[in-house]
């Protein structure tokens, strides 16, 4: 069985090993798949292991070997999943094994905003500690996260340890979830969108990208938001219109944002966030310590292992 990995490097660098996975197959790394590779490099695939790939239709398609997708992520977006199940092609993903880092990285953002830990960093290591008169400075004024509002846009498992770490800080968590079946082990309440945008001195997006949720934060909701409100997204960049967050940010019309993702990965150099004031960016890293790669690693390979005994597990397009 042929067993083709089209873009390992993200979740294997270099500090994880592929043996395991090795064991079931004749198996074949590639680091990364251009577009314009991946057909053939799928086309006598029987099993698929990817995250970011795009898989369409017209390349599912010219892959008539092809049995089993296993997405290494969450996300699935980037793979045609109704044409894999007309197929015959079982798609199967991982659910859980970011949690803890990536609500880790909506609170890494969080410090960094209240706190201003890099800017501060850099002004000492640049000698303005050096210069000043006094013991102690502050660039700007510093915000202690008790008591405000932590408005959480998509109650799943990171949208809920995002809110109980929250609790930790004695912040006040509400959330919007119109999909939401619980647990809610925090109690978190729920409310509307306009209310969460509204009364929010933080907004951390949470939600799944579907033809609901793009553009969810848009010019509309971003104009009612505080003007001392920060907006945190880790988890789908088209999430937010992101002319329309640059605009917010250089008019001051809010006080911040941090993101993760964008709408386009790598980003252009031409995105129009590069060039807004107030903004932290990081390169869609919040799920990959090293622990969470391993645990991701770790269920696709149980995920292939469950479908090759015939009781697949994960599966995304039933």
């Amino acid at each position: 069985m042929k067993i083709i990995v089209l873009d390992g490097y993200a979740l294997n660098p270099g500090d994880l090993s592929w043996d395991k996975l090795a064991q079931l197959g004749d198996l074949e790394i590639f680091d990364r798949t251009a577009p314009d590779q991946t057909l053939d490099r799928v086309a006598d695939a029987q099993i698929i292991m990817s995250n970011k790939t795009i898989l369409s239709r017209p390349i599912l398609q010219q892959a008539p070997q092809l049995k089993y997708i296993g997405v290494l992520a969450t996300g699935y977006d980037v793979i045609d999943t109704r044409a894999a199940r007309e197929l015959g092609v079982t798609v199967a993903n991982v659910p859980s094994y970011g949690t803890d880092s990536v609500a880790q990285m909506v609170f890494a953002h969080i410090l960094n905003l209240t706190q201003r830990v890099a800017e501060h960093s850099a002004d000492v290591l640049a000698g303005g500690w050096s210069r000043c008169p006094d013991y102690s400075y502050s660039l700007r004024p510093l915000i202690e996260l008790a008591g405000q509002t932590l408005g959480i846009v998509g109650l799943g498992r990171i949208g809920r340890q995002t809110a109980h770490l929250a609790r930790a800080f004695n912040m006040n968590v509400i959330a919007h979830d119109p999909n939401f079946a619980g647990p809610n082990p925090d109690n978190v309440p729920l409310t509307d969108l306009e209310t969460l945008i509204k009364t929010s001195d933080f907004i951390s997006l949470h939600c799944p990208l579907t033809e609901q949720t793009k553009n969810i934060i848009n010019q509309s909701r971003l104009n009612l938001m505080k003007k001392s409100a920060y907006i945190i997204n880790t988890s789908r960049g088209p999430l937010i219109d992101e002319t329309a967050l640059a605009y917010a940010l250089n008019t001051d019309q809010i006080a911040g944002a941090a993101l993760d993702v964008l709408s386009s990965e790598p980003p252009t150099p031409e995105n129009p966030l590069f060039k807004a004031k107030n903004i932290t960016i990081t390169p869609h890293n919040a799920w990959a310590t090293q622990a969470a790669r391993q645990r991701l690693l770790n269920t696709a390979i149980q995920n292939l292992t469950a479908f090759l005994k015939g009781n697949p597990q994960n599966v995304v397009n039933k």
